[in-house]
């Protein structure tokens, strides 16, 4: 019999009487132009064909299924069929039922987040606050590929105040989980997002007049309030309205009476480098800019400028509130923190080995053959993870995972969807000899007895920063599960 469309095949032997869903169908056409029909009783004449056709080849195969039913009640798939209606019906397959598999189990590869890891540095940072200080966690990018909602309401529940986004669509996600803390979206969004804004109850952030009064007709019209928060570029030269200019910039849109200027905050460049000069000037400018708004008659609201590095290096510009970023999720910002505070990374990466071979003396893996293999000491496995699930590509060849508790090399450049590692039966740490088989788990990120696998060790051989390398893995197509 012909494969099926999609690869798939019945069974190949007919009983006598068997008629084909292409012959039935074509058999009832026939008679429906003969008899000339309407096009709504041909399309029933049709159904009840095709149903006629389904239940004959249910009773014709009805042996066939009874064997194939009795020889497979012992597969493991069965729990997933449908009932069956009658004795003589065929299994199929329960759609609910096949949803329910767990997703690490379709794909060998997952991320896993300690919830307990953002708690610890949550309450670490708010130990270091003076009362009354608010704390704003930074859950855009999903939560830098830790999931935004989920570390949204960790963050809160342990002293975090507000939550910091970079898009509406990111705040909208938040409110839809009935999430109902304070919103800033710590950029200025289109115009024709203002509906959404207001909506939502989201503050942005502003810095040109033309979107704050637009902002403020739009809730001037529903009867509403809009507030939001003033961004003051102080060197940095991103966003914001310039230091030296706020005072005017606020004369020029404070009279409308709908706008309520809740917060004012700027952005500092170089909290993390070694060298304070820059941070310094930056610092003296968001205080002259402060200033000149109050000298004004403008009340500034929330004032916040500390990004992680900036509140745990420098106390002094913590203001009303601090801005907790990549921090929150367990990293250093710069090394002149790693003796300030204790941070617990959130984010670990696993997958389990797919294939296991020896491969031949000088002979090569994967694309391009680059790696040569160096004989039957060796084992090359295979794990379903890839530069498109944030493996980055660049790390071919140079990066280690975790196996049986030993560092291995990773072999061979990184595939799409897959990559290779060579497992040294002789390797150091090792918690026993290591033979491995299909199923093994392998540590991307993390650790596994006395060895461990860093994010920090993946930006020193990528030149990049932990922001990327979780964000990559995080928001990629591996499943995401907490613990």
């Amino acid at each position: 019999m012909d494969s099926s469309i999609n690869g798939f095949t019945g069974f190949g032997r007919r009983n006598p009487g068997f008629v084909s869903a292409k012959d039935a169908i074509r058999k009832a056409e026939i008679e429906a132009q003969a008899t000339q029909h309407s096009p709504v009783q041909q399309a029933r004449q049709t159904l009840a064909q095709a149903q006629a056709f389904t239940q004959g080849l249910g009773s014709a195969a009805g042996g066939a299924g009874a064997a194939a039913r009795t020889a497979a009640h012992r597969s493991p798939a069965l729990k997933f069929a449908a009932p069956v209606s009658s004795k003589d019906s065929g299994l199929s397959f329960d759609p609910d039922k096949l949803a329910r598999i767990p997703e690490e189990d379709r794909r060998w590869s997952w991320v896993e987040v300690d919830l307990s890891a953002i708690r610890h540095n949550t309450q670490q940072v708010r130990a270091r606050l003076a009362p009354g200080t608010r704390l704003m966690a930074v859950v855009k990018a999903d939560a830098y590929g830790h999931g935004a909602v989920q570390v949204a309401k960790m963050a809160l529940n342990s002293g975090a105040d507000y939550l910091g986004v970079a898009t509406i669509d990111e705040a909208i996600e938040l409110r839809e989980a009935l999430i109902g803390a304070p919103i800033l979206v710590l950029s200025q969004p289109p115009e024709t997002a203002i509906p959404l804004l207001l909506g939502y109850k989201v503050m942005p952030s502003i810095y040109t007049a033309d979107f704050a009064i637009a902002y403020a007709e739009a809730a001037d019209a529903f009867g509403i309030t809009a507030p939001f928060h003033l961004a003051v570029n102080t060197g940095m030269n991103r966003i914001g309205v310039r230091w030296d200019q706020v005072a005017e910039f606020m004369h020029q849109i404070g009279f409308h009476r709908a706008l309520e200027l809740v917060g004012t905050f700027t952005h500092f460049a170089t909290a993390d480098e070694a060298q304070t000069l820059d941070f310094q000037i930056q610092t003296k400018r968001f205080l002259e800019a402060l200033s000149s708004l109050r000298m004004a008659g403008v009340d500034p609201g929330i004032v916040h400028a500390a990004n992680s590095a900036a509140i745990i290096r420098f106390p002094d510009v913590h203001f009303d509130m601090v801005r907790l970023g990549i921090s929150l999720y367990g990293y250093y910002p710069c090394p002149e923190t790693l003796t300030m505070i204790d941070l617990r990374p959130a984010m670990s990466v696993y997958a389990r080995i797919t294939d296991v071979r020896t491969v031949p003396l000088s002979d090569g893996v994967s694309y391009g053959l680059h790696y040569r293999s160096r004989g039957a000491s060796t084992k090359i496995c295979t794990i379903p993870i890839g530069y498109a699930d944030g493996l980055r590509r660049a790390l071919s060849s140079r990066v280690r995972f975790l196996f049986n508790g030993g560092l291995m090399n990773q072999v061979g450049n990184i595939c799409m969807d897959q990559c290779m590692f060579e497992v040294d039966p002789y390797a150091r740490g090792l918690l026993s000899r290591a033979e491995p088989m299909i199923g093994d788990v392998v540590t991307i990120i993390g650790g596994d007895g006395d060895n461990v696998c860093t994010v920090e060790s993946m930006c020193e051989l990528l030149d990049t920063i932990p922001h990327e390398v979780c964000i990559a893995f995080g928001t990629s197509r591996m499943p995401r599960l907490y613990r």
